[in-house]
């Protein structure tokens, strides 16, 4: 049965989308489907940047240490990036130029202007080893990267023939995007850009192991940033409703890297229509982000669920007021229940959330919110409306009854375009009638919540952070000492899931697991190292088809972890 925030949030979204209300639908024919859009929505970034820049234009936008950049001045300083990379860089639509840099109101003036410019935005994986980043350079045929120094260096090391522009990001933003800006000129013409446009690349690690660039252009974009915008304008409303409207400018964390999907859209990109304030934390660290919630009025929370359990549990929490957060939000992995109920008692009023999108569907799916996520803390909610169709769908890609499992399948005008230079995994992951495969199996209940149940995928998520299993034994086999190996996720109390690996050496060959770690850190992120190593004498396991019994490994390993 529908709870009464149920019926409020659609009638909310009923208000919200009617053809008199601010956000009305049109149609759009993606794939031979028609599909729901917001008409109201701005055709391309560009557009978007530069209407809100202008509404909101002296309110702060970005707090970065001691520096406070408003609205206006990232849009200004944004628009010389854009016009030194037409002017003196002879960037041209659909060029692909690369970001590896940690979070900085510098990373954010450089995805504006590249989107200004005509340019893919490419988010490489800040946290990416040289063979890593050198991969995912080259499968995109990046022509130009900006990279802060420590990434800057690691790319060096690749020896590849693209042009990288180092960035110091420690100075002001002017001073430190001097390297890009000194070469705009006036007369650079920008380019006029449609929602047909190409917009950004973003990369997914599945259960091949390589890293895949997932393209969206602006429409899919701007579309999942209203499809956000929405949701939260409803629970504004609600809020309105009951007598408890929020204070003051809206205001949050950048707690999650930007190369990521949350920290881009739900995160970055709706700020701009809301108005809110974003306080970067370069690094994550529970109690300075309890400082920074009540310093700087923190309203609303949202990191992977370890995050808001630090703070949860951290013994000097009761020293700082955190009371201005109506909302912990969490994504990229589930909460265990307990963690659920704890928010709501012990956190001083703020209320759990939880969201459920992938890189491929630009972050949206489901959400579940506040008194339904406590009464169903094991669902990830509802889809999200007004834009999100879902449908669990059978190994024939057909809709399997109410209750039963299978894989759990989005679409919307919100879905990435395609796997860059992959048309076999595009093929795979997408139904002909536009339906994007998730690789994740689930349920929908009497109500329309969405229960996640297994995984098709060989990932493991490690606080939010996606690891491909595949990749992760491809830099164990590299070494030579190695015979075989199997990885897999070992449940973890901090992290929810780790890597954990067996394996079998070569004859006369053998590695202590230092060395083994130090090998591998060489070649792959430090958040991908097996926290757990095994050495077993004899061969591995074997199916009848010959492959690795990895799920009997898993049970065996998973069972020792579990008995200490």
């Amino acid at each position: 049965m529908a709870t009464e925030l149920d019926r409020r949030m659609e009638a909310g979204i009923a208000r919200l989308t009617d053809p008199e209300g601010p956000l009305p639908l049109t149609g759009i024919v993606v794939n031979g489907q028609t599909l729901p859009m917001i008409a109201s929505a701005p055709p391309a970034l560009p557009h978007y940047f530069a209407h809100y820049c202008r509404e909101h234009a002296e309110a702060t936008f970005l707090v970065a240490g001691a520096e406070r950049i408003t609205f206006a001045q990232i849009h200004a300083e944004a628009e010389r990036v854009a016009r030194a990379l037409v002017a003196g860089f002879a960037v041209k639509k659909g060029d692909r130029i690369g970001i590896a840099m940690r979070n900085s109101p510098s990373w954010i003036a450089l995805y504006m202007g590249v989107l200004m410019a005509g340019g893919i935005a490419c988010l490489l994986n800040g946290w990416w080893q040289a063979d890593e980043l050198a991969e995912a350079i080259r499968d995109v045929d990046c022509g130009l990267v900006f990279a802060d120094p420590p990434r800057a260096q690691r790319i060096a090391g690749a020896a590849l023939a693209t042009q990288v522009i180092a960035i110091d990001d420690r100075p002001v933003l002017a001073e430190a995007l001097a390297p890009v800006t000194h070469r705009a000129t006036a007369e650079a013409s920008l380019p006029a850009l449609s929602g047909d446009d190409d917009a950004t690349i973003l990369f997914t690690s599945g259960s091949t192991g390589r890293s895949k660039g997932a393209l969206s252009d602006h429409r899919a974009v701007v579309q999942a940033t209203y499809n956000y915008l929405a949701q939260a304008l409803v629970m504004l409303g609600i809020a309105t409703e009951q007598g408890n409207p929020p204070q003051g400018q809206p205001a949050t964390l950048l707690t999650v890297p930007l190369f990521h999907v949350t920290a881009e859209i739900p995160v970055m990109l709706q700020s701009f229509a809301m108005g809110r304030k974003l306080v970067l934390m370069p690094k994550w660290d529970a109690e300075e982000a309890m400082r920074l919630i009540e310093a700087e009025a923190i309203n609303y929370f949202v990191g992977v669920p370890l995050m808001s359990y630090e703070i949860l549990t951290h013994p000097n929490r009761g020293q700082y007021d955190l009371s201005r957060v109506t909302d912990f939000a969490a994504g990229g992995a589930p909460r265990p229940v307990e963690h659920v109920r704890r928010i709501r008692d012990e956190m001083g009023g703020g209320a759990p959330l939880i969201g459920y999108g992938l890189t491929e569907t630009n972050a949206v799916g489901c959400g579940n919110w506040r008194d339904n996520y406590l009464a169903k803390p094991d669902s990830t909610g509802r889809a999200s409306a007004p834009l999100v169709d879902l449908a669990i769908l059978d190994g024939a890609g057909r809709p399997v009854p109410q209750g039963a499992r299978g894989e759990i399948a989005i679409r919307s005008v919100c879905n990435f375009k395609h796997y860059w230079n992959d048309t076999a995994s595009t093929r795979s992951a997408v139904t002909d009638d536009g339906y994007f495969l998730t690789g994740d199996i689930g349920l929908l209940d009497a109500d329309g919540y969405l229960f996640i149940v297994d995984r098709k995928k060989d990932i493991i998520i490690r606080g939010g952070e996606n690891i491909s299993c595949l990749e992760v034994e491809a830099a164990i086999y590299h070494h030579p000492a190695v015979a075989e190996c199997a990885v897999f996720a070992i449940p973890d109390a901090r992290f929810g899931e780790v890597p954990g690996a067996v394996i079998h050496y070569r004859a006369g060959a053998a590695l202590t697991d230092a060395a083994l770690r130090a090998y591998l850190a060489e070649h792959i992120a430090q958040f991908k190292l097996p926290a757990h190593l095994w050495v077993s004498p004899d061969p591995l396991p074997r199916l009848g088809t010959e492959k690795i019994d990895k799920v009997r490994l898993r049970d065996h390993y998973r069972a020792l972890v579990a008995t200490g």
